[in-house]
């Protein structure tokens, strides 16, 4: 891990005075890994990484010996780069907040030795984004996990014939979540003539091919049950495309996540834009103004003239500045998911509904098929590629959908309210 500041006090007071931050870091990292899974068992939940930085000098805590103590240094490093909201250091010290669940869902990464090639490569970006969207998919599944009651989701671990592979995890029929899908996929090969066609449409210069490619992601649709509770998407993504010989490298950074609501609720609409906009500030003052936008835009349903949902944010071909800081910015997104959706769940769960109100929620998400099929990028890219996995595409479709003919809404109605921001999309919080 890299220290780029100096450490507040209940990390570096029993630490020599004349030591650096990485010593002392590194000093809190050597025990901490070993520890960090028995002091979290100890305070029974995650939430004691949270806590860690203001229980460390009690009493109480010394007494559970220097091995906790040295996890909880290490456990609230990132509580304490959170509360202070330095995505630089959430990104260099995630490889540290270890569960007693592990980091990842599955057994082992994608590519062997995934952790051993880090430490021996510790720029290598598609090392680092394998890493990153591994343990994104473990946070939003645990956190999904524990809201439907401790619902287990299936992990599935696939292989790609042409190169890479994925784990997919899928919630099925579960009390709160209808369906909920978070999918990671690491695949590398010959990038398809149609996509590399669409890619230069957009002003990649791609250079001479054959190309070959290499994309690490992570994705993600939860349907709940309840027609209260929205749905929501997102989607962090790193890609490169290199000349067969290796001579033009072309990479880029793309992602976003979005509300899809069935009825509206404008407080809900706030905390989750508001959410997205705190993580865009930390980057680039315009980020938030400029990918809404974009988001707005790119989930409009052409042919039936309306809005996905009330959006949140979208980009793709991000390589503004340095890749470091492109990685930055995708990192404090992605560990924004959670803290974004996760509250309205909560909150809106065990609302009371009527027959009526779910079916102008499986009526709605039958727009929300025509979306994913006729339009969305990822699903087309999936489609293109050879030996694609077809069920991990498919994820985001809903479990249950409905189409009617000529259905129209009652004036006046909780259900034309919701479709009238979806033909004309609001700013739901100040853009600056």
């Amino acid at each position: 891990c890299q220290a780029r500041s100096a450490w507040p006090a209940p990390f570096c007071h029993s630490q020599p005075k004349d030591s650096t931050s990485e010593e002392r870091v590194e000093m809190f990292v050597s025990s901490g890994k070993r520890a960090a899974a028995g002091m979290l068992r100890l305070a029974g939940s995650r939430r004691a990484m949270a806590t860690a930085a203001g229980t460390a000098r009690r009493p109480a805590a010394l007494r559970v010996g220097v091995a906790a103590v040295a996890a909880a240094g290490a456990t609230a490093a990132v509580a304490y780069a959170v509360q202070q909201q330095r995505p630089e250091l959430i990104a260099s010290l995630m490889p540290i907040a270890l569960t007693e669940e592990g980091p990842y869902m599955s057994a082992t990464s994608i590519t062997p030795n995934l952790q051993q090639l880090l430490k021996s490569d510790p720029e290598n970006m598609r090392y680092r984004m394998e890493d990153l969207v591994l343990r994104g998919q473990a946070d939003v599944v645990r956190a999904l996990s524990k809201a439907d009651g401790g619902a287990k989701f299936v992990v599935d671990s696939w292989q790609r014939e042409h190169g890479g592979g994925g784990v997919s995890c899928v919630l099925q029929d579960s009390k709160v979540f209808e369906k909920a899908g978070v999918n990671v996929s690491v695949v590398h090969g010959d990038l398809p003539d149609a996509a590399a066609k669409e890619m230069t449409s957009r002003g990649k210069k791609l250079g001479p091919g054959p190309h070959k490619f290499f994309a690490a992601g992570v994705s993600c649709v939860i349907h709940p049950r309840n027609p209260m509770v929205p749905t929501m998407h997102f989607n962090y993504r790193y890609f490169e495309v290199v000349n067969s010989d290796g001579s033009h490298k072309v990479a880029w950074f793309g992602g976003g996540a979005d509300l899809t609501p069935y009825y509206l609720n404008e407080q809900d609409a706030v905390h989750f834009h508001q959410t997205l906009k705190d993580g865009c500030s930390h980057h680039n003052k315009d980020y938030y103004a400029r990918f809404k936008k974009w988001c707005d835009e790119y989930f409009f349903i052409k042919h039936r003239g309306e809005s996905r949902g009330v959006g949140g944010i979208f980009f793709d071909d991000l390589d503004e500045g340095s890749p470091q800081k492109c990685f930055d910015f995708v990192s404090e997104m992605l560990f924004r998911v959670t803290p974004s959706y996760v509250p309205l769940v909560e909150k809106h769960k065990n609302d009371p509904y009527t027959p009526a109100q779910r079916e102008w929620q499986l009526l709605r998400r039958g727009r929300y098929v025509e979306f994913n099929l006729v339009y969305d990028r990822g699903t087309k890219f999936g489609l293109y590629t050879p030996g694609a996995r077809i069920e991990s595409i498919m994820i985001s479709l809903p479990l249950t959908a409905r189409w009617e003919y000529m259905h129209t809404v009652k004036p006046g109605s909780d259900e034309e309210k919701i479709q009238a921001v979806l033909q004309k999309p609001k700013d739901w919080i100040p853009l600056q």
